[in-house]
């Protein structure tokens, strides 16, 4: 026996749909001056509001020289501490 997996998804999918339809239904009703600004994609010709893309500014890459500079001044910085914390 197999089970077609996508099938019952589309299913579930569909249910799921009606089920936030309903619910959006009534909310409308219990607030219904919401149902002039909120209205479905697609209902009254009405466009679903698209937010714009945010473009994340791309960070630069540390040099293998930059990683080592970084690497001895930590190592440093923690001997160091180290160094302090057996005097105390």
């Amino acid at each position: 026996m197999t089970v077609d997996l996508k099938a019952l998804a589309r299913l579930g999918a569909q249910a799921r749909i009606a089920e936030l339809i309903a619910e959006i239904d009534n909310i409308l009703k219990a607030f219904p001056e919401l149902g002039e600004t909120a209205a479905r994609p697609g209902q009254l010709g009405v466009q679903a509001e698209v937010k714009p893309i945010v473009r994340r500014r791309k960070r630069s890459r540390m040099s293998a020289a930059a990683r080592k500079a970084v690497s001895e001044r930590m190592k440093r910085y923690w001997a160091e501490r180290r160094k302090a914390k057996r005097g105390r």
